[in-house]
Order: C-alpha cells, then sequence, then structure tokens
C-alpha cells in the first residue's frame, strides 16, 4: 500500500517553539524530525513499500515521486523551504493527480498530512472550502473523497489545547470525515517539544505501520513471516451479527498450478538468512509455476505465490479471497478438496481426458426469468411509453395494455416507487380527456379504471398494493368479455 506524506511548508510552520535553555525550533523542525523517524522505521520494516514526498502552501510540489529510497525522501526533507499561506484543497487535488497517474484508482493509498492545525486564511482556507462545497458544479468539486480507496492521518504539531481554541479541530475532523472515515487525527501530548512529537509519530507508526507476524504452517514445516501492508480485518456485511475477521496465522491447503496470478493484495518477506520453509516454499512456486492455496482464519482462504518486481528478484505473494467456504464458485469448497490418490477413482481419468473443475452446482439457475429492471432513464420511458401507445388502441389492446400496467405496477411496488404509480395515473386521466369524439366509449371507461387503481396502488394500502395483485379490465356493456391476468 503506497504512501503519500504532505508536507505543510506554509509560514505558519516556521513559528518558534519555547524551548527551556535549549536551542529554538520552529514547528517546520519538530515535523521533519517526527517525518525522518517514520522513514527510518519504513526503511528496516517496509522496504517493499512505495512512498512519496509532497510540500504544500498554496500552490503544491511534487519533491520525490513514488520510490523505496528512503534516503532520497530523507534528503528532500533537510532541504525544505518556506513559502506562504496554506491551502489543503490545492495539495489534495495535488495528491489525487499524482496517485492516479502512478497506480490509477484501484489502488489502495494512504496519505500522511503534516501541518501545524492553521487552516489558511481567506479563499483558499479549508474553512472557506468546506464552506462553499455544497454551491459548487461538478468542474469545481473538492477533491475529497479521493477516486481511490484511502486511509488518511493528519499529524498536529500543536496540543489539542491549541486546536479546540479555533474551529481547526473541527474542520480537520470534517475533511478527515470527507476522505471516508479511515484515518486518524494525531496531535501532540503536552507541551511542544521533540519528544512529544516523537510520540505522536510513535502513535502513528503503532496504528498503521507495524510490522504484522505470523506464522506459515504447512504439515510439519513452518516457518516465521511478516506480512505487510497488514491484512486489514473484514466484515462480512451477509452476516446477522457481524464480527470482523482478522488474519492470525497462515495454513498451507495445497498447491495448483497457474499461468496468470490474480491481483496483488499483500506481501510477505521472509527475514534472516537461516534455512528458511517460506524459501523453500518461494522458490518451489516460482521453479514449478503453481501457487499454494492458504489458509488464514476460520473459513477464510487465500493463494501465495511468485511474483517478479524485476528480472533478478521476485517476492513471495499473498491474495486473501472473500471470506467464506467456497470463494472460488468454480472450484467448490475448498474443504472438500484432497489428495487424487484418495478418491474412490481418478477424477481426472486414466489418461487425463477428463476434470473434475469448474465444480456444476447441485440446483441450475434459470436466467431466462422476466424481471423488469430500470438501469437507465430510458428504460423506465420505454415501459410507460409501450402502455401509452396501448392505451391510445383501447379496445383491440385491452389484453397487452393491462399486461404490460401489471407489469409496470408490480416493479414500481417492488422498489417502493410510488411517484410512479401516480404519475401514470395522471397520464392515463389525461389520455382519457384528449380521446378523439369517434373513440370506442369503453376506452374512457377502461383508461378511468386503470388510473383509479394506480391512485389507490400509491397510497400503500395493503388492500390495493399487494404484489400478487392484478388490475383486471373493467367489466362494461361495451366490453365483449373481462379477461383476468
Amino acid at each position: 500500500m503506497p504512501t503519500v506524506v504532505l508536507m505543510d511548508v506554509s509560514l505558519s510552520m516556521t513559528r518558534p517553539v519555547a524551548q527551556d535553555g535549549s536551542e529554538e525550533y520552529q514547528r517546520k523542525n519538530l515535523a521533519v524530525h517526527g517525518l525522518n523517524m517514520l522513514f527510518e522505521h519504513m526503511a528496516s520494516n517496509y522496504r517493499l513499500e512505495f512512498t512519496a514526498l509532497m510540500a504544500f502552501s498554496s500552490l503544491w510540489e511534487l519533491l520525490v515521486p513514488f520510490t523505496r529510497d528512503y534516503n532520497a525522501l530523507q534528503d528532500a526533507l533537510s532541504n525544505l523551504e518556506d513559502y506562504d499561506k496554506t491551502c489543503f484543497e490545492a495539495a489534495l487535488n495535488g495528491v489525487s493527480n499524482v496517485v492516479q497517474q502512478e497506480w490509477g484508482s484501484a489502488c489502495p493509498c494512504q496519505v500522511v498530512l503534516v501541518t501545524d492545525g492553521s487552516l489558511g486564511i481567506g479563499r483558499g482556507s479549508l474553512r472557506h472550502s468546506l464552506q462553499s462545497m455544497k454551491y459548487r458544479g461538478e468542474d469545481k468539486k473538492f477533491p475529497l473523497p479521493f477516486p481511490f480507496p484511502t486511509k488518511m492521518f493528519v499529524m498536529c504539531v500543536a496540543n489539542a489545547e491549541e486546536l479546540q481554541m479555533t474551529d481547526a479541530m473541527e474542520n480537520l475532523e470534517e475533511l478527515l470525515r470527507l476522505s471516508g472515515g479511515d484515518g486518524e487525527i494525531f496531535t501532540v501530548d503536552g507541551q511542544l517539544c521533540m519528544k512529544s512529537v516523537q510520540a505522536m509519530f510513535g502513535k502513528l507508526i503503532d496504528h498503521a505501520y507495524s510490522p504484522f507476524h505470523a506464522v506459515l504452517h504447512c504439515g510439519n514445516l513452518s516457518s516465521d513471516v511478516q506480512v505487510f501492508p497488514r491484512p486489514e480485518p473484514i466484515i462480512v456485511d451477509e452476516e446477522v451479527d457481524p464480527m470482523p475477521r482478522t488474519v492470525t496465522d497462515v495454513d498451507e491447503v495445497g498447491t495448483g498450478a497457474t499461468e496468470e496470478p490474480e491481483e496483488e493484495v499483500s506481501a510477505s518477506q521472509m527475514a534472516g538468512k537461516s534455512p528458511n520453509f517460506c524459501v523453500l516454499l518461494h522458490g518451489s512456486l516460482k521453479v514449478e509455476g503453481m501457487v499454494a492455496l492458504v489458509q488464514t482464519g476460520p473459513e477464510w482462504y487465500g493463494m501465495l505465490y511468485s511474483q517478479a518486481d524485476s528480472k533478478k528478484k521476485s517476492n513471495l505473494m499473498m491474495s486473501l479471497f472473500e471470506p467464506g467456504p467456497g470463494p472460488l464458485p468454480w472450484m467448490g469448497k475448498i474443504t472438500h478438496l484432497g489428495p487424487v490418490s484418495e478418491a474412490a477413482e481418478n477424477p481426472y481419468g486414466e489418461d487425463d481426458s477428463k476434470s473434475p473443475f469448474p465444480v456444476q452446482p447441485q440446483v441450475k439457475r434459470s436466467y431466462a426469468q422476466n424481471v423488469t429492471v430500470w438501469i437507465k432513464a430510458s428504460g423506465l420511458q420505454t415501459d410507460v411509453q409501450k402502455i401509452l401507445r396501448n392505451a391510445r388502441k383501447l379496445p383491440d389492446k385491452t389484453q397487452t395494455f393491462y399486461k404490460e400496467l401489471n407489469r409496470l405496477r408490480k416493479a414500481a411496488l417492488a422498489f417502493g416507487f410510488w411517484e410512479l404509480l401516480k404519475g401514470v395515473a395522471d397520464l392515463l386521466e389525461r389520455e382519457c380527456t384528449l380521446l378523439p369524439d369517434s373513440a370506442h366509449p369503453d376506452a374512457a371507461f377502461q383508461l378511468s379504471h386503470a388510473a383509479q387503481q394506480l391512485k389507490l396502488a400509491s397510497t400503500g394500502d395493503s388492500q390495493y398494493a399487494a404484489f400478487d395483485h392484478n388490475i383486471v379490465p373493467m367489466h362494461t356493456d361495451f366490453s365483449k368479455s373481462s379477461t383476468q391476468y
């Protein structure tokens, strides 16, 4: 998961910090100290992750593009210059552009915003941006939420009391909420000094950049592994009482051949140079072009495979499937997999002429159901126009008219689209008033009857809005017969 560090270099960051009997520092110096601490930690524990450094005031600048060279990031920090007023909106637009150019809109990214909590002044300030959001056009939308999954961490080189003296904290919390709410605001505890800022960045490291250690098991073999980025807990929406599922140990289930690995989710790296099962597995999967199924928790599976960064360097990758006993429908339940030698007969045949995959479902699904779906406005408009065309040909099209009318009525009731029923009833009443003098008398009776039934259904009254109820033609002295649908 790449990281963008967004450093505030406005004039407010140059404010001095009072120190008792020691050298005087600017807030920018304290922020640089904390970021150096973060980069040193990432260089030791997150060597395979990419990080970019941006600076902003009223404009933004990409100081270091996405890189794994943390020395380059620290060198850029030591050469920061001071600029003018703070403008968060321009900086966030810059983050959006930089990330999308490098990673697209599907790759999740972490944004570390380092500031002193000053919102800026006048037009372009965070306060002004948030207040004017609802009055903007599509071409001038606020950059949050980003078009890619984001975790935003705001590092304030100020204590909570200082931020609460103004509305800075409220605006920063709104900024976090707009980003998706998946992040946190960190402030300095106590007096503003090197130690307190170091402690604040330590909290960030513990929360978002701490190594994830697990054990890879395969029969009697095992290996300690480090997985990064950390696998995030996942909540299954379908569960009655949803509980977050987390990765614990990694148990290998089996191996299988592959041609194209699935999308990368996380990476694992073995630390140390002693003989290790993880190295053996990685080499085997790389040479044989295979994947290994793994279990990461109760009914939660994934796969391990080798993926090359370059011609000389490759990594052991882990992709996690959706939680459940059968995440891949064509494979069936993973617990039903086993060695071919234990099967009553070879599922591949004696000459490998057949395959047990894909597993056929026990119940054959039908995709021929006539379900009304309105994805676009044009689809709804077509259905309404079809009813009106038949209405103008009454009584010859009585059967078709009521068939289409009941189809639209059921769909509207299923979607809770009461306004549609009322609107179509009004259209039918209008058609009734526009009937020519030469129209059959039965047409007016049928149109008035259908409009009245739709209006009754639009009230939501269970007597008239029952889903299984159909509107039947009105029996008149002019109608030849009355047919139910």
